[in-house]
């Protein structure tokens, strides 16, 4: 299996340095890139094109909000996990609708912080426990008067339990498994979810799931 390939940007050279000292110690897990600006993330995206992106919120010449959107529009495929402080997290609401694959606190464990980009490569969301209820606060205070909720109450209970496992970010192949159902049936019950409560990517879903309370049956 080849390396994961990481690019870290943070407008703190100590920072970076002790962020690729953690996750080289990973045996597949390659940093191939330094940033400490948005400007200079974009230029070595092109160039290198990493895997996985570690991307600060504070940053000059382009926070990591406008960057983070100048890559999805570049490209949405590319996966970013966002590292923030706890007093950034107001922001974080901004980069769920941009499409951010996860989130990670500065301040986690190195655990945490490997378990996302391993996730995250794989093709999950990861938000940081804590962190999750932080972002649900803030989904709820943002959310303009008036619009139209769908409860998980109108998911059959096949999607109600699909949603469940990808909240706790299970793939569809490792949900398949879990439900005895193909790939194919995943992909397709995860479709009518996202119609179904409004939502365009999985992040969105698992969010949608902590708001709401929907849990395991």
């Amino acid at each position: 299996m080849n390396d994961i390939k990481v690019l870290i940007v943070d407008d703190h050279s100590l920072v970076r340095q002790g962020l690729k000292q953690i996750v080289e110690l990973e045996p597949d897990i390659k940093v191939i890139g330094l940033a400490g600006d948005g400007e200079d993330a974009i230029l070595k995206v092109q160039k290198l094109k990493p895997d996985i992106i570690l991307l600060d919120i504070n940053m000059p010449k382009l926070n990591g909000i406008q960057t983070l959107r100048r890559l999805k529009d570049m490209d949405k495929t590319i996966k970013i996990i966002m590292l923030t402080f706890y007093e950034d997290r107001e922001y974080l609401f901004e980069t769920i609708n941009l499409g951010a694959d996860g989130y990670v606190l500065k301040d986690a464990e190195s655990e945490s912080l490997i378990k996302a980009i391993r996730d995250v490569f794989q093709g999950s969301s990861y938000i940081y426990p804590t962190l999750a209820t932080e972002l649900v606060k803030e989904f709820n205070r943002r959310e303009e008067k008036g619009k139209r909720e769908i409860n998980g109450e109108n998911l059959t209970k096949r999607e109600y339990e699909v949603l469940t496992l990808l909240a706790e970010g299970f793939n569809n192949k490792e949900i398949g498994d879990c439900l005895f159902i193909s790939e194919k049936t995943v992909k397709n019950h995860v479709s009518n979810i996202f119609k179904k409560i409004n939502v365009s990517d999985r992040t969105q879903a698992a969010i949608y799931a902590y708001k709401h309370n929907i849990k395991k049956i």
